[in-house]
């Protein structure tokens, strides 16, 4: 019957042919398809270690255990008497607090200062964002040559006031956690003066003109019209701020280890000395300990922000 109504038709049924072909390559053609390698590495290295991080935490895996067993919740008991847990988790919530005021006013402030369209300014906007793209070791590496007592600052500050000058910028228990701060905000404000940029180029400037007719300054025009419609960048660049320092490790590790006595000790340097020492269960333990605080910190953080812009 398919046969006869070929011949007798042969162009509708050529027609239905290609169209059945259109059908099927348009199936395997689909954007949808694009996104099965990253989906593919995203279960492999996110997903599927994520939910292994749930199960390990309640087991004695480690170094010296010949078998995994289940413990129930003895490793978060020992963790949370011990002390240690506790101090760097607010050692890393103050180094995250830091680093998101430091960025934020060093970005802004940028922004700011470089909003003009100029060549200058194009070549010092480009120049405060390389340090966006190198590696946060090398940069961890290169101040802690420069902050070391016989370095590179106080050798400048020597000559600048005639003095031998060897301050131990790394070195002190009060301070160090701050200029740490100031480091990784030092690394990161080029991509807040960028979203800063974004934001500041798309108010309108009928609005700007108006507040200066009105005989605004630029202090007003900024505190009541500018920084107000900046609200979605302050939403990005602080919960980027925050959660990205939550996770901080390498520039910490790379000019104090940690130190001096476990005053820039982050719970991720605590993670990977832990693990170091084959106690895996409790680097497992404390690694979920940091996601729960990053979860629990993020969401009304992000929620207060959003709110505040739909009220601006």
């Amino acid at each position: 019957m398919t046969t006869d109504l070929t011949r007798r038709f042969p162009l509708a049924s050529s027609r239905v042919k290609a169209q059945r072909t259109n059908g099927r390559r348009r199936r395997q053609d689909h954007p949808a398809w694009f996104l099965v390698p990253a989906l593919v590495v995203l279960v492999v290295f996110f997903f599927v270690p994520t939910i292994f991080n749930f199960v390990y935490a309640f087991t004695n895996w480690s170094s010296f255990h010949n078998s995994i067993g289940f413990v129930g919740f003895d490793n978060f008991a020992s963790l949370f008497t011990n002390g240690s847990l506790l101090a760097d988790l607010r050692i890393t919530l103050i180094y995250a607090v830091l680093v998101a005021v430091f960025q934020n006013l060093f970005g802004l402030a940028l922004a700011l200062i470089l909003e003009r369209d100029t060549r200058i300014n194009r070549f010092t906007r480009v120049a405060f964002f390389v340090p966006v793209v190198m590696s946060a070791l090398a940069v961890g590496y290169i101040f802690q040559a420069l902050l070391k007592p016989d370095g590179g600052l106080n050798q400048i500050l020597s000559v600048v006031t005639g003095q031998h000058v060897s301050i131990a910028w790394l070195g002190n228990t009060t301070w160090t956690i701050l200029v740490v701060a100031l480091i990784h905000s030092w690394k990161w404000m080029g991509l807040s003066m960028l979203i800063y940029l974004a934001g500041l180029k798309t108010i309108d400037g009928d609005i700007l003109e108006a507040a200066r007719l009105d005989g605004s300054g630029w202090w007003t025009t900024f505190r009541s019209i500018r920084f107000p419609l900046l609200a979605p960048a302050v939403t990005f660049n602080v919960a980027t701020a925050l959660l990205g320092s939550m996770n901080g490790f390498d520039i910490v590790q790379a000019t104090t280890g940690g130190g001096p006595g476990g005053t820039t000790e982050l719970l991720n340097i605590y993670i990977f000395r832990t693990f170091g020492q084959g106690l895996f269960a409790q680097a497992t333990t404390m690694s979920l300990a940091l996601f729960l605080m990053v979860t629990i910190l993020a969401f009304p953080v992000i929620r207060i922000l959003r709110k505040r812009e739909e009220v601006l």
